[in-house]
């Protein structure tokens, strides 16, 4: 009996991924990979394929880009259907579907499909489905685009699954000059962007340079419809600076001419240390964007960040490396959970991390949202574990009350079956006055997200996605306005838990 055991536990973990897709594996796949840098024209000469063919798929890794793609089938006359995580737009005649790359359809097979940006497969939270994608995608041709230091991932894979690999070089369409000598804030021009690396630095340098500027900004905490707006007004004219985080490193079509870094440090989750070449490669493309300017300019506003962008340009890009990371399944989680005798998600998902063992170039891998999650899921008793694998994978942001207030609430609801209905936390005043009173709201659109997330994965319990859907757009163009206004920078003030008399009422609500 104990062998039995042991020999079931075995079989379980040990895995060939190419097993776990089927139909990948009798579609006889050709793989194609578009590599070339930012600004080379890989994404559109991808798309084209993809239009020509009878089916297809466009795989995106951000909700915003999911969105583009989709937009750009439709305006050249396809049916096409969007997918993604918090939208659902179905066309009955649609052969052709965009979707964010964790919303894949393992099983409904096509003739093309694009798998965007495939140097994410080396991220610790994401690229896991990457990974997937390029080994289970049910597509006769699969075109990847991504930067060269991709290259040899996608080699390997290729070999482990035993198909065909047409590597399509592409080259950037115009120059792009590493300026030098440092560019003060005084001396900036029309069509240039400026990277910060954290939030307050992009509203401090907006309420900065407003006075003489008309100003856009862009950062992670913002919504895709509000930084989808920011990019719209900088590409029309109604601003001529971008103040960004890296979130420009991925979409956004932006007629920017010059980008200049403000600092050369950044804290990355664990610790504050200096941006290397691989990230200022990837946002440096972003200048001289093809068919608004001839060339770009990279550069800083400093002598020290110019003086460490001119020490990393001419360094060699960091090749991503094997293993890749693979992360747990549904019925493998079932399986260990039976096996190890628990209920425990956090038990089970350091199981796995610990004794998986995979063929082939790939490592299991504990993703760190999920397991920050899988604490607060095993405090609940009578959830089932594919409910918690569910609930696990969240758009949940652990650093905000806000968020975990009503993901505590919503998993309650759960628990006891009992609908949810959607209500509005506030009603809104004209504008946001401080920082903070700004960020109360960008963390309410995040908690609207989220419901919209459940009312897609438990429709019958909460049914209110219309009405969610509506109010982000309210809180939304809120974001938008308040943007325009001049902030007051609270974080100055020693107290944090400063706010204005306006919100008081709507942070005791949360």
């Amino acid at each position: 009996m104990k062998d039995t055991w042991q020999k079931q536990l075995q079989n379980l973990l040990n895995c060939d991924l190419k097993s776990q897709f089927p139909l990948a594996r009798s579609l006889n796949r050709k793989l194609k990979f578009f590599v070339g840098p930012t600004n080379s024209g890989k994404t559109h000469s991808a798309m084209t394929q993809l239009k020509k063919a009878n089916s297809g798929l466009y795989l995106a890794p951000l909700r915003l880009l999911a969105l583009e793609g989709y937009e750009d089938l439709k305006a050249s006359n396809l049916n096409a259907t969007l997918i993604t995580g918090e939208e659902q737009i179905f066309d009955e005649d649609a052969a052709h579907v965009c979707s964010t790359i964790e919303m894949i359809d393992y099983d409904l097979d096509v003739d093309v499909a694009i798998i965007d940006e495939i140097q994410m497969l080396d991220d610790d939270e994401r690229g896991w489905a990457w990974v997937n994608a390029i080994i289970g995608c049910p597509a006769k041709q699969i075109i990847m685009t991504g930067s060269v230091n991709a290259l040899d991932a996608v080699k390997k894979i290729a070999k482990y699954l035993d198909e065909e690999l047409e590597v399509v070089k592409f080259q950037r369409k115009n120059e792009l000059h590493l300026m030098e000598r440092y560019t003060s804030l005084k001396e900036l021009k029309p069509h240039t962007a400026l990277i910060a690396f954290s939030r307050t630095d992009v509203l401090r340098l907006k309420q900065k340079l407003q006075k003489y500027h008309k100003v856009s900004v862009i950062y992670g905490n913002l919504s895709p419809e509000v930084r989808r707006d920011e990019a719209r007004r900088f590409r029309e004219g109604q601003s001529d600076i971008l103040i960004a985080t890296d979130a420009i490193a991925m979409g956004l079509n932006l007629p920017i001419k010059t980008i200049l870094f403000t600092t050369h440090r950044k804290f990355d989750g664990v610790s504050r240390r200096t941006i290397n070449i691989n990230e200022i490669v990837q946002i440096a493309g972003r200048a001289g964007r093809y068919g608004f300017h001839e060339e770009g300019f990279l550069g800083a506003t400093s002598k020290d960040t110019l003086k460490h962008l001119q020490k990393e340009y001419d360094k060699p890009i960091r090749t991503i490396k094997a293993p890749f990371k693979v992360k747990i399944s549904a019925p493998q989680l079932e399986g260990l959970s039976s096996h190890i005798k628990t209920n425990s998600l956090e038990k089970v998902l350091k199981f796995f991390n610990e004794n998986m063992y995979f063929d082939g170039p790939f490592v299991a891998s504990n993703i760190g949202s999920m397991i920050e999650a899988a604490k607060i899921l095993d405090k609940k008793n009578n959830l089932k574990m594919e409910e918690k694998y569910m609930l696990s994978q969240a758009p949940i942001t652990i650093k905000s009350t806000i968020i975990l207030q009503a993901y505590d609430a919503y998993i309650a609801a759960i628990i006891k079956n009992r609908v949810v209905r959607y209500k509005p936390s506030i009603t809104l005043p004209k504008k946001a006055l401080t920082y903070r009173d700004l960020l109360l709201v960008e963390d309410e659109v995040k908690k609207i997200s989220l419901y919209l997330w459940l009312s897609y994965k438990l429709p019958d319990l909460f049914p209110d996605n219309v009405k969610a859907s509506i109010t982000r757009a309210t809180f939304n163009n809120f974001i938008e306005k308040s943007l325009k206004s001049n902030l007051i920078d609270d974080r100055r003030n020693n107290n944090k838990n400063f706010e204005t008399k306006k919100f008081r009422k709507y942070r005791k609500r949360f």
